[in-house]
């Protein structure tokens, strides 16, 4: 049975496919794969990326090359949230150039929902998957007449979504051509230009869900990154969904205010995080509950 067959068998449910591009190297490997071997499948084939205007401008730089070198027609959106009450978000399309890089999209975000953390896990929902399923909405395409590619590997298999048959959603990379991390990365080594990024690094420039060492080695090379959700703390931390709250909401880990996690790193004792990147037969840092990219569970649409 070739990729063919087995993903006629084991994906194919509809005749459209919706391609969830994160900006991350496996994502790419999947898109890259989907769209050379199974795309005529399809009567459509569509192929999204959602910044969040938080991304690492590395990851900007990544989609762009994928789409220019492989012809990925890749369509960029970002959230637009309306502030009325039981008004969900939409999108607008936007391209490399126009894309946000100050983080007005993700503030936007806040000021209605809430600075978002473990308890609050609510901005990939709001930035990623609303902004995209929108845009489908937009072109006519319905909820369940299409399916859903994924890029998690198949040495990700926790990270599926248990209802994923009855939502659409395949994982081309664990059901079809099942590649792990060592894969991905030798596939990309082997390529004229890769994602220029350590794995720790991750497509968001800060994300909550980094463990601690993750965040000490990004402060100490880009301490930059850490002033936008300070100013979040500092200005939302109440907003949204948190309005009348008692406790003021803030990012990281263990409750962590962003002042706070700098101050950790100071009187911590701890070990750079490790690239694994560039590691092509074994893992050398644990994803810490993040991987190199945010995939998003359409299962909540």
């Amino acid at each position: 049975m070739d990729y063919r067959d087995r993903f006629f068998s084991k994906c194919k449910q509809q005749d459209k496919l919706f391609i969830s591009f994160s900006g991350g190297e496996t994502s790419a490997y999947m898109t890259k794969f989907l769209l050379e071997n199974v795309a005529d499948m399809y009567e459509k084939v569509i192929v999204l990326f959602a910044n969040t205007g938080q991304e690492n401008e590395e990851t900007l730089e990544f989609v762009d090359r994928c789409d220019k070198e492989f012809g990925f027609n890749v369509v960029w959106v970002e959230a637009v949230v309306d502030h009325k009450p039981r008004k969900g978000t939409k999108h607008r399309i936007v391209d490399f150039n126009s894309a946000d890089r100050s983080g007005y999209v993700f503030e936007e975000m806040i000021k209605k929902y809430g600075i978002p953390n473990q308890s609050w896990p609510h901005c990939t929902r709001e930035l990623k998957l609303q902004p995209m399923t929108s845009y489908l909405r937009s072109i006519g395409w319905k909820k369940g007449t299409y399916d859903i590619a994924i890029g998690i590997r198949s040495d990700e298999m926790d990270r599926m979504t248990p209802t994923y048959k009855q939502n659409n959603i395949m994982y081309p990379l664990i059901s079809v051509n099942p590649m792990t991390k060592p894969d991905i990365n030798t596939f990309w080594k082997d390529q004229k230009f890769r994602l220029q990024l350590k794995g720790y690094q991750g497509n968001c420039k800060w994300c909550w869900k980094k463990s601690f060492r993750k965040h000490f080695t990004i402060m100490g090379e880009n301490p930059e990154f850490y002033e936008f959700p300070m100013r979040m703390e500092e200005q939302h931390a109440k907003a949204g969904y948190n309005e009348g709250g008692e406790n003021e909401r803030v990012f990281f880990r263990k409750n962590t205010s962003t002042q706070q996690l700098i101050e950790l790193r100071d009187i911590t004792d701890w070990k750079p995080a490790d690239d694994d990147s560039v590691v092509y037969n074994d893992y050398l840092d644990a994803t810490a509950g993040c991987s190199d990219s945010c995939e998003v569970d359409f299962s909540e649409m």
